[in-house]
């Protein structure tokens, strides 16, 4: 339990920044699996669509502070690297 008054304030304003990252990072987690099921699939245009679609969510959550730049730029790394493993670009 927060002794002072700010840290009080810390643990609301914590609390409420969880609250509103948490959907980012999720849906972020399900893009990736459906990009990386549509590579599996074979479905090239399919993959492509999911892939864009997908990095475009990874670099809306890391703009917003759900998961590190980094985070994305791996995330987005592998799932290209993928994608051209099993399409030959």
């Amino acid at each position: 339990m927060p002794l002072t008054g700010m840290a009080l304030k810390r643990q609301k304003i914590n609390d409420r920044n969880r609250t509103r990252r948490r959907p980012l990072r999720s849906e972020a987690k399900t893009r990736v699996r459906g990009a990386r099921e549509a590579i599996a699939a074979g479905d090239r245009a399919e993959a492509e669509r999911r892939l864009k679609a997908t990095i475009k969510h990874l670099d809306r959550a890391a703009s917003r502070g759900a998961i590190h730049r980094r985070n994305a730029a791996r995330r987005k790394s592998r799932l290209h690297k993928a994608f051209n493993a099993a399409f030959g670009d």
